[in-house]
């Protein structure tokens, strides 16, 4: 006869580690442009392992990894194809991920609700988008019905178009508002690198030019510093004649990868695995498609809700910079300053780029960075707006926190 099965207890989830690849200009001439989408996958998979030999590989139960566009380099399962050429255990499992922008963010969301519920120990999450060699919606065939039932505005296809729509829906979000938000990321960005707070971060990457030869990528690409308003006040704007959004107010097109550890509490613990941030809680929502970049709203709301926590409780926000008015409709919606210093401290995608589906694990390296620079700083957000009209909003505890409630979990239910 069997006995009754374990019903395991939920257990906490930490993140353990972040590194990126540096992020490239998706060109021609860009960084990577002769760089292969999974190798940018596979070079962070490995550093994440090298970095943490007190992991034995075995021990990993998930890789789950995002793209947009999940075709030539980009397909073929990444999970579980880096997972291999990253020479991890043939007995490690993976899986690839599309939920657009928030790819990285919704891998280390359902891993994480995997280990919550007892069934994984320990997994890799994240995304990789080569912008340069698979442009957005590229050889995609949306469904004519979106338009022709009208299910959809025509409009939502289209990313720059659905930031318009944003500018025409709040009058308050003037194209001056946007680019003054652009110099500031801009700046914060700089003052960030200049401070060591980016490098650290960094996985190098050997690239190679037919013209130039072998070269190392160590820094970020796209980022302008030293922009004014004056240099923004007369850009074209592509979507629309007489627009509002510009390429400077807006995130360049952009190659790269983001990788991390996610773990049980009473694992990392056992594996003396460094514990940088608490996952407290987490939520998805849908919007209007053609309001895509107010997605932010409602799953900000509904993960500070199932936390029990107010904007006010949240001392670090980590918000896409997708566009700038996406970020200030957030903004105007919870009463925040255009500069609030909780406002992505260290610059945004404006700045430093968004590699699509890898951009959710670079917010969330960079607030773990922040949560071990400010230990006044309890709770953070990562948060970030999603094509077809999503938001997702991911919680943070701090463990430099005083107050921190802990991670270990010390018993479980039979």
């Amino acid at each position: 006869m069997t006995t009754s099965a374990r019903r395991p207890t939920a257990r906490d989830v930490v993140f353990v580690d972040g590194v990126r690849t540096p992020f490239g200009k998706a060109r021609p001439d860009g960084l990577y442009a002769h760089t292969r989408a999974d190798d940018l996958a596979v070079k962070s998979v490995r550093e994440l392992v090298r970095r943490h030999p007190g992991l034995p590989p075995e021990r990993i139960d998930e890789v789950a990894i995002a793209a947009t566009t999940q075709t030539g380099d980009q397909g073929l399962t990444l999970g579980r194809s880096v997972a291999v050429l990253a020479g991890l255990p043939r007995s490690v499992p993976g899986f690839a991920v599309d939920r657009m922008c928030a790819g990285a963010m919704t891998a280390v969301t359902a891993t994480a609700s995997a280990i919550g519920f007892g069934q994984q120990d320990v997994a890799i999450a994240g995304g990789v988008e080569h912008m340069g060699h698979h442009p957005m919606g590229f050889d995609a065939d949306p469904n004519p019905r979106f338009v022709s039932e009208r299910l959809v505005d025509p409009t939502a296809l289209v990313m720059g178009s659905t930031a318009e729509n944003l500018h025409d829906r709040f009058p308050g979000l003037t194209k001056e508002r946007a680019d003054r938000y652009a110099v500031a990321s801009q700046e914060r960005y700089a003052a960030a690198v200049a401070d060591g707070h980016i490098a650290p971060d960094l996985v190098p990457v050997a690239v190679r030019s037919p013209e130039l030869g072998w070269g190392l990528a160590t820094a970020d690409e796209l980022a302008r510093p030293g922009t004014t308003l004056a240099d923004l006040a007369h850009l074209k704007t592509p979507f629309r004649p007489g627009g509002k959004v510009t390429a400077g107010n807006a995130s360049p097109l952009t190659d790269g990868a983001a990788m991390c550890l996610v773990a049980a509490g009473d694992t990392a613990a056992e594996l003396g695995l460094p514990v940088r941030m608490r996952l407290v809680s987490f939520a998805y929502a849908g919007v209007a498609p053609e309001i895509m970049g107010i997605g932010p709203v409602p799953s900000t709301e509904r993960a500070l809700q199932t936390a029990g926590l107010t904007m006010d409780d949240i001392g670090i926000i980590e918000v896409n910079e997708a566009f700038a008015v996406q970020v200030l409709s957030l903004l105007d919606h919870f009463g925040i300053a255009d500069d609030d210093p909780r406002v992505n401290p260290y610059g945004g995608a404006i700045a430093v780029g968004h590699p699509l589906a890898a951009s959710g694990v670079r917010l969330m390296t960079q607030l773990a960075r922040q949560f071990a620079a400010r230990p006044d700083v309890r709770y953070g957000i990562t948060t970030m707006c999603v094509g077809l009209g999503m938001g997702g909003t991911v919680v943070w505890e701090n463990p430099q926190h005083a107050d921190y409630s802990g991670h270990t979990t010390t018993s479980h239910e039979s």
